[in-house]
């Protein structure tokens, strides 16, 4: 019976408590009580969707990882503005990545991180988890982008995972 009453995704109730607290206006005892309920109630409901818990051995580095990501979204996006502003034509490039990541969360945020970054996006994984499609809306070669992903998402997540 207590088993039902535990929270079997502590970080992902701790984000959605704090993500209700942000979208509140303001911070009251009914938006606390109603996050707290949220916080249990969504992975209790999802809970069969995560077959696994999520592998994080080194947690501290994400804080670092999602500083990385915003300023990546934020520099990409005066990127593209400059690009579509200009005279000169894209360079679009499909590439497909060798990826190193093994861990299926890990994955998962990886595509995610480059389809949020302004002028790039995930676009479909293989069968067997190893290559990962992307589209750059401008890049020289394909090794230019591949680099970039690797050092820049890559590493810190095989950090955090493996």
């Amino acid at each position: 019976m207590f088993d039902r009453l535990s929270f079997p995704q502590p970080w992902l109730s701790l984000i959605l408590f704090a993500s209700w607290q942000f979208l509140n206006d303001g911070v009251s005892g009914a938006s606390v009580v109603m996050g707290i309920i949220l916080a249990w109630a969504i992975p209790q409901i999802t809970h069969g969707f995560w077959p696994e818990r999520p592998a994080f051995i080194k947690s501290w580095r994400m804080p670092a990882y999602l500083v990385r990501v915003i300023r990546d979204i934020v520099v990409a996006s005066f990127e593209v503005a400059k690009l579509i502003l200009s005279p000169r034509q894209p360079r679009p490039v499909f590439v497909s990545y060798p990826l190193e990541l093994e861990h299926p969360l890990a994955i998962s945020i990886l595509a995610s991180t480059i389809s949020l970054t302004p002028g790039t996006v995930s676009v479909d994984i293989s069968d067997d988890n190893r290559i990962l499609l992307v589209h750059a809306l401008d890049a020289e070669t394909d090794d230019e982008v591949i680099d970039a992903i690797r050092t820049r998402y890559e590493k810190p997540l095989l950090e955090m995972f493996e």
